[in-house]
């Protein structure tokens, strides 16, 4: 089994503390007191027999704490991983705005050697800063996270960190290299295939830190294979998920690819057991899915230590109305965030509640990184035209740096416990 360097367990929560219910445990109730004439009789044996319950209701207290702990992070983990993030009454990832912060971005993005052209949206020209000024502020009780890569490269010295999913994953996946190569400039990097074609995957390892990173790709989670008939999507196997046994950290995202169709959608047939169909109900073929991926993760890392994530769901901005705007309104020349503290006017995603749903289910502690909603109000934030003639008009990928940066402190606050 691995060993995980820092738990992100939560920490007593407030009124939890040894001031709170457990601070009465070191008072001795009346009851329990040795009576006057008791001591002059037989001093001896009326201290021994307080000290004995008075060291039982200790033991009993401590016990009944122990429980509670362990009910709050089931809480945390399994339970309820909606709010994976709340502790205290903190909830990181909605709880917030955003903020123009003088210190951003995090790094000069022309200096990291690691962004593709997608992403790239200062390489190709985009004309406006404004947008990569922005910081994730969290309201109170949240305290606010800070990024520290040499801390993070150190904490993960001999291990192995694998982004598994489409091009959102890879979007975290090289904000993150850069923030890490921003923090250590000079270490050594090898990179796997050299050539950085992505067949299925790309290794970025930090050499003088012994620390690996990985992006796998796999648009569905589940298997898509090519067969005689055509390629056929397979809701209820995962084969390929093998070569993700090796990983410490495993970061997973899935839902972009679901709605595809036409020229662009990647499979023929959808196969469910011995059913084959040419297509179904994209949320409900979603949703078995999930389930096929949890029930991998629970038989075969609930007892590692392998910490999993999953991505929330990443938001487009292909129709203004989602933010009062004009329908015919588009990411396009968006230059600024919203500025609203309440919903977004657009609402959820609906596939965030069956995300919630199926990692609420299962017997692996999942940590859900839900940036839905923090990044439903960037709409300033996509490459737009500035990604080198690969999409034309992007408003669902992100500029890097820009939004991902925010994701990854907050994956950082996780991993280390500040919220």
């Amino acid at each position: 089994m691995k060993n995980q360097p820092a738990p992100y367990a939560p920490t007593t929560a407030p009124g939890d503390a040894a001031g709170g219910t457990a601070g009465g445990a070191h008072e001795q109730p009346a009851a329990l007191l040795p009576r006057a004439g008791m001591m002059r009789r037989r001093p001896g044996l009326v201290w021994a027999g307080a000290l004995l319950a008075v060291l039982v209701l200790l033991a009993a207290c401590t016990a009944a704490a122990a429980v509670s702990i362990s009910r709050r992070q089931q809480h945390r983990h399994g339970g309820a991983p909606a709010a994976s993030a709340a502790r205290g009454g903190c909830d990181a990832f909605a709880a917030g705005r955003w903020v123009v912060d003088e210190s951003y971005p995090l790094y000069d993005s022309a200096r990291c050697p690691f962004i593709r052209d997608e992403f790239a949206c200062a390489r190709f020209g985009r004309p406006d800063t404004a947008y990569l000024k922005y910081r994730w502020q969290l309201d109170p009780p949240c305290a606010q996270p800070r990024f520290d890569g040499l801390a993070l490269l150190r904490m993960w010295r001999g291990k192995t960190v694998m982004f598994v999913g489409d091009s959102l994953a890879l979007n975290q996946y090289e904000s993150l290299l850069c923030m890490l190569h921003a923090a250590a400039p000079g270490a050594r990097t090898t990179v796997s295939p050299a050539s950085g074609k992505i067949d299925p995957s790309y290794t970025v390892r930090f050499e003088d830190y012994n620390v690996t990173l990985v992006y796998y790709l796999t648009h569905y989670l589940v298997d898509l294979v090519a067969e005689r008939s055509g390629r056929v999507l397979k809701l209820d196997t995962i084969e390929q998920a093998s070569n993700w046994l090796a990983a410490d950290v495993l970061v997973f995202d899935s839902w972009h690819w679901w709605p595809r169709a036409g020229p662009t959608q990647p499979w023929d047939f959808i196969q469910e057991g011995n059913t084959v169909v040419r297509d179904m109900d994209r949320t409900r073929a979603f949703t078995k899915a999930l389930h096929t991926w949890a029930n991998w993760v629970d038989a075969n890392l609930l007892h590692t230590d392998t910490k999993v994530f999953f991505q929330g769901i990443s938001p487009s901005h292909y129709r203004g109305e989602d933010w009062g705007a004009s329908a015919k309104k588009t990411c396009m020349g968006e230059t600024q965030p919203l500025n609203g503290t309440g919903p977004y006017p657009g609402g959820p995603i609906p596939q965030q509640a069956i995300l919630r749903s199926v990692l609420a289910g299962m017997a692996k502690p999942v940590y859900l990184l839900d940036f839905t909603y923090l990044s439903q109000l960037r709409k300033d934030a996509h490459p737009t035209k500035y990604d080198g003639g690969i999409f034309g008009g992007d408003c669902t990928h992100w500029c890097v740096a820009g939004l991902p940066d925010t994701w990854n402190v907050l994956f950082y606050g996780a991993l280390t416990g500040q919220f």
